[in-house]
């Protein structure tokens, strides 16, 4: 694990997977949950067989499949409520203060428009992926031109999520995707929220009592599944064939909705119909 602006990962073969996570001085919450995020990632590809090592099909598969993974870990896992109640404590050891898991829980999902959209709750996440998506099609297909790119960007933050932009350091640079020339990356990230909905809602039928081995800090039964019935695959089945296999069914948005529902019911202490 090592400091970076972004938070990625990298790995060169199953044996050596690396991290990264920024910090906050001001909310320790920026760096955990950036740095599970990128765990979900590491442990896709250290969970890939070895049989398909330095082989075409050693890797993940996709990137929509790859996001799935981080923000699995990073979001039903790492802000889900029997992880708060695991978290806590160390919370409080560290800072020497007492932590309520539940004020906790409902603190890290508390939905709340941002700037930056790895920040982002996850009811507000897919508009950041929107506004990218929809502003790089434009530059692509000539109907917007990169020096018109901030003032288009500011434009959409307030149309969609009704924030100003202060500066283009939480604006239009905020991520390395465009200037590393990863042009239509931003909808895998959308596509892994919705695969994680489908794999999570797989998992919690399949491990028993799933959530409560998690509300005790034992995470390794839901690793072992994703790496059963995911990770150990690399490329060898398409995201869809994959998918079918594990869910019976492809991508779908469902799963992820009533996820979503259920949660936010539940942080709000609302009901919300479908969940």
């Amino acid at each position: 694990l090592d400091d970076a602006v972004h938070p990625f990962a990298t790995s060169f073969g199953s044996s050596d997977v690396r991290i990264t996570t920024r910090w906050d001085d001001s909310f320790f919450a920026s760096a955990l949950y950036g740095a599970m995020h990128e765990c979900g990632h590491g442990l896709y590809e250290a969970g890939i067989a070895d049989s398909l090592q330095r082989s075409p099909l050693g890797h993940g598969e996709s990137l929509g499949l790859h996001e799935s993974q981080s923000r699995l870990w990073e979001n039903m896992v790492g802000r889900g409520k029997p992880f708060s109640g695991v978290l806590a404590p160390m919370i409080a050891d560290v800072f020497e203060t007492p932590v309520d898991p539940e004020t906790l829980y409902r603190a890290v999902n508390r939905v709340e428009p941002s700037h930056i959209r790895v920040e982002a709750d996850e009811a507000t996440y897919s508009l950041h992926v929107v506004l990218r998506f929809e502003l790089e099609q434009e530059l692509i297909e000539g109907r917007l031109a990169v020096n018109d790119l901030p003032e288009a960007w500011n434009s959409r933050m307030e149309e969609y999520l009704g924030l100003d932009v202060p500066s283009d350091a939480v604006g239009v640079l905020q991520d390395v995707h465009w200037a590393s020339g990863l042009i239509g990356y931003f909808p895998t990230y959308a596509l892994g929220n919705l695969i994680a909905g489908q794999l999570w809602e797989r998992a919690r039928e399949d491990v028993g009592d799933l959530e409560g081995a998690i509300a005790v800090g034992q995470l390794s039964p839901l690793r072992e599944w994703l790496r059963e019935n995911v990770h150990r695959h690399g490329a060898k089945f398409s995201t869809d064939e994959l998918l079918q296999r594990v869910v019976g069914a492809p991508i779908r948005v469902q799963p992820f909705v009533s996820y979503l529902k259920r949660k936010l019911g539940d942080v709000y202490g609302i009901e919300l119909a479908g969940s």
